[in-house]
């Protein structure tokens, strides 16, 4: 798995775990809904970290707990 495909499944793993829109997590962290949609589709070869810490903040958690997941692991992704 790519990196990109990896931050998109988190972030909708987070979403459907909050029982949050992706709305809602616009109007929370101030990321456009679009970025949001982008990130989630992997139109973006990879998502800035500032990206990634808004929506954090949105989500109310750290940017360390976004990547506690078996997602990142090593094993897992893709050069």
């Amino acid at each position: 798995m790519k990196l990109n495909e990896a931050v998109s499944k988190r972030l909708q793993e987070l979403l459907d775990e909050n029982e949050m829109t992706q709305y809602q997590l616009f109007m929370k962290s101030g990321v456009p809904k679009s970025t949001i949609g982008n990130v989630i589709n992997c139109s973006y070869d990879s998502v800035k970290l500032r990206i990634i810490h808004e929506i954090c903040q949105g989500l109310e958690m750290g940017i360390p707990e976004f990547f506690a997941s078996s997602y990142f692991d090593e094993n897992t992704l893709e050069d």
